[in-house]
């Protein structure tokens, strides 16, 4: 259990402000993560690395010479935002290009999507390598679903030694790909992870057992099985990996067994000699191994077993010297401190309203203040209901979106309903962070500017509003209904409204029938299998339990209604 903290919903920020003082000669903290504080060449590839926190010394504990330019570091177990890839990876670029990797995760895919679209246009060119080498969320002929553990580190590595060797961005890019389609890897858990503040871990493996295939985000394993034996498990983890070795794998391979937290490095060290042994009698020469803690997940009992694939190519990449706060090989000199002081967030300007204007402005905060605290008072419920089959992040990450669209709302306050809202969009984007944060982010901006800055609003504006709401959560999660995620409850709201307002009934009362269906369809997604996400490698666990998705977008619905109904010049048709 994590005991160390002031405020749970600002542990991982303090701590990566900690770890910055900490490592200064190392790295800078900058807005949304960290970048090397020393020299890099002009023109040379910027190997721009990041996730949720909670798993260090993955990101921000690999960032320096040899290795990444900088981390975007979001909160636990939740991907940074677009915003804060954006300005990480912009504060980095030397000129040669951004190549931005992190593991196959939603979130991740969403936000540094996002992010690379706008560092392209802008014309620094970027790209994207997703590291998939865990064997247990997807069969190898669908590498393409896998999620990312521990191989982050093979394809960081080789990847930033080439960065650091001055090849252009092309080459780098085919490292990192051919890196990763060479490193599988195969996790367990003894125990599940807590995050700070609460009572109970994510997940529990029953007494006398071990949880198999877990994700490195609070997510349990795809199975359960009698705890074995330290020989045991050493056979099992080499049988599974050799099982799905890839097509030219060759027979030099990097073991790499990674603690996920709380296991002691006596217990890995252990391990790891029995993994050597099985590997050598198969026939496989063992090339600069690693042991210790590389990619962890709070204080999680477990561990995993990674094997990179080695040809004379990659081996000269892996073996490159390298030096970070957490990750250190050879020998470098030690490079020199650069200035980092100019880096600055932009300033905006605000468009001010008439009296009219502010008036339902204010109302679009008052709606927002609805919103975070019907999160915050069921962001338990939400969380442990995640946690079923995910990694439990989902109430504290709506917590955190909820609270900062509501303060940027307020902080917008006496201006109109469109600046209220792209700010609160904005805001949730940034300190959500996770699929969660992006979708509701970018939906609050889209309502935003459907609505504008006027005096007045017709039905016909709600309902441009809501097809609008729908339209930014289903344009960017490419979800469909029946996927077991919140569209699934979103499509039965658009549904009802769309039919509600057809019929002439005012947009509070369509609304407030919307919510109800919204509601009913949410609890209804416990009979579906999800189909996308970290739930979907955990299908049977899923089944029985609605999605937290589709729940939390149900609650707010309903207060929602609520709101709309207590407030003024709200119940006409014209408004």
């Amino acid at each position: 259990m994590t005991t160390l903290y002031d405020d749970p919903a600002a542990f991982a920020d303090e701590a990566l402000e900690g770890f910055a003082a900490a490592n200064r000669q190392y790295v800078a903290l900058v807005d949304g993560g960290v970048i090397r504080s020393t020299e890099m060449a002009e023109g040379s590839v910027a190997l721009v690395i990041g996730g949720g926190s909670g798993h260090y010394p993955a990101f921000a504990g690999l960032v320096g010479a040899g290795l990444a330019a900088a981390a975007a570091c979001g909160n636990l177990f939740a991907s940074p935002a677009a915003g804060q890839v954006y300005r990480v990876a912009k504060a980095a670029s030397m000129g040669g290009g951004v190549l931005l990797s992190y593991g196959n995760y939603a979130g991740d895919v969403l936000h540094f999507g996002q992010a690379q679209q706008r560092l392209n246009a802008e014309g620094i060119e970027t790209r994207t390598v997703l590291v998939t080498d865990d064997i247990a969320s997807a069969p190898v002929d669908q590498l393409e679903k896998r999620r990312g553990i521990a191989g982050d580190l093979t394809v960081f590595k080789v990847a930033g030694a080439a960065a650091e060797a001055g090849l252009n961005l092309d080459e780098v890019e085919r490292l990192a790909i051919k890196t990763n389609y060479r490193t599988r890897s195969l996790g367990v858990a003894f125990d599940g992870c807590t995050l700070p503040g609460a009572s109970e871990p994510l997940f529990t493996v029953p007494e006398g057992q071990m949880s198999l295939g877990l994700g490195i985000h609070g997510e349990p394993g795809i199975s359960e099985h009698d705890m074995p034996t330290a020989s045991e498990l050493a056979q099992l983890l080499v049988e599974r990996l050799l099982q799905d070795k890839p097509d030219d794998a060759g027979t030099r391979v990097v073991p790499i067994v990674n603690g996920l937290g709380t296991v002691k490095y006596d217990e890995l060290f252990l391990l790891f000699g029995k993994i050597e042994k099985l590997l050598t009698a198969a026939g496989l020469e063992i090339v600069e191994p690693e042991c210790g803690e590389l990619v962890t997940s709070l204080d999680m009992s477990g561990l995993s077993l990674t094997l990179l694939w080695l040809d004379d190519e990659l081996e000269q990449y892996w073996a490159a010297p390298a030096d970070t706060p957490a990750y250190r090989k050879g020998s470098m000199a030690r490079r020199a401190a650069r200035d980092t002081t100019q880096l600055t967030e932009a300033i905006q300007e605000t468009e001010q309203g008439t009296p009219a204007a502010i008036a339902l402005g204010n109302q679009a905060v008052a709606a927002l203040e609805t919103v975070r605290s019907v999160i915050e008072e069921h962001e338990e419920a939400l969380g442990q209901l995640d946690a079923i089959a995910g990694d439990g992040d989902h109430g504290i990450g709506m917590r955190r979106g909820g609270e900062a669209a509501a303060a940027a709302a307020r902080a917008a306050r006496g201006t109109g309903v469109r600046n209220v809202l792209v700010r609160a969009g904005e805001a949730w984007s940034e300190k959500a962070g996770g699929t969660s944060g992006a979708l509701w982010g970018t939906a609050l901006i889209a309502v935003g500017d459907a609505l504008g800055n006027r005096e007045s609003y017709t039905a016909q504006d709600a309902a441009a509003a809501v097809e609008a709401f729908v339209s930014a959560i289903t344009t960017l999660g490419k979800a469909e209904l029946g996927d077991k995620t919140m569209v699934d409850a979103l499509l039965p709201f658009a549904a009802a409204f769309s039919t509600e307002h057809g019929a002439g009934t005012p947009p509070v009362q369509a609304f407030k029938a919307a919510a109800a269906a919204a509601t009913l369809a949410a609890e209804e997604t416990a009979s579906l299998s999800p189909k996308k996400g970290r739930a979907r490698p955990l299908a049977e666990k899923s089944l029985g339990h609605p999605d937290p998705g589709a729940v939390s977008f149900g609650l707010i619905t309903e207060g929602l209604a609520a709101t709309f109904e207590s407030l003024p010049n709200t119940k006409s048709a014209d408004h």
